[in-house]
């Protein structure tokens, strides 16, 4: 039956200074790459079909991590969309039908922020108020200057979900997305027929797969989250030896 993996790309380099990232193509922190290893870890027994990502690095840099590490990916190939005419430059030859198709694509970025890009947070609600900036990030349909609401971000994400990720669905494939925290939240909003408001207040953290099982005519049968505790046990008091150590 097919199944759909969505992962938030692992933390990123502006995550960690709490900025608005949007389409800068910042890196993954040290600790990003850690969550993007763990997925792996977590995800290392699939076997994917195909694997789409955005093209900003954050996400192809978790997909890859990911990949590294799954026990069926021997190699892969990216693709990345060109244009109208998408994948038309493409020929798959016969002897790259072992590969694992990476399709790298604009559709799946992080919302675009506009003006409000590379600010930290805190700066950005000193400089617009913090009741502006919190009417921009919490509300579906309100953009901030020069960039995309959730909704707009929805309005290219889900179209190409449509035409490229959907039909291998149904033709009972598993597939893999690592993308952004809104982009996603525009497919999980579809796929879990949430409400804006249900998805505006959907935490999704970063490096934790969602898998989805569906049945026929893709109806949803199940979903999971892998994700690490968010607390580990307190240890013990370390006893201190005799001279103090």
């Amino acid at each position: 039956m097919p199944q759909l993996i969505l992962l938030r790309h692992g933390e990123s380099a502006w995550n960690l200074q709490n900025r608005f990232t949007g389409w800068v193509d910042v890196s993954l922190s040290a600790d990003g790459v850690a969550e993007a290893v763990q997925a792996g870890e977590w995800l290392r027994d699939m076997r994917f079909d195909a694997v789409f990502t955005s093209a900003l690095l954050r996400a192809q840099d978790t997909a890859y991590e990911v990949l590294k590490r799954n026990r069926h990916c021997t190699h892969y190939l990216r693709i990345h969309e060109t244009g109208s005419a998408r994948y038309g430059h493409y020929d798959r030859a016969a002897q790259d039908r072992g590969e694992l198709v990476v399709h790298v694509s604009e559709s799946l970025n992080e919302r675009y922020y506009g003006d409000l890009q590379g600010l930290n947070k805190t700066a950005a609600a000193d400089h617009f108020g913090a009741e502006q900036v919190h009417i921009w990030r919490r509300s579906y349909d309100v953009p901030p200057p020069n960039g995309e609401s959730l909704k707009m971000t929805a309005e290219r994400t889900l179209p190409y979900y449509h035409a490229y990720i959907e039909p291998l669905l149904r033709a009972g494939q598993t597939l893999l997305v690592t993308a952004h925290g809104n982009s996603l939240r525009a497919l999980i909003m579809h796929l879990e027929a949430m409400t804006p408001e249900q998805i505006l207040a959907y935490e999704l953290h970063t490096g934790a797969p969602h898998v989805y099982d569906f049945g026929a005519n893709l109806a949803l049968t199940g979903k999971r989250i892998l994700r690490a505790p968010d607390t580990a046990p307190t240890p013990p008091p370390r006893k201190e030896s005799a001279n103090g150590s």
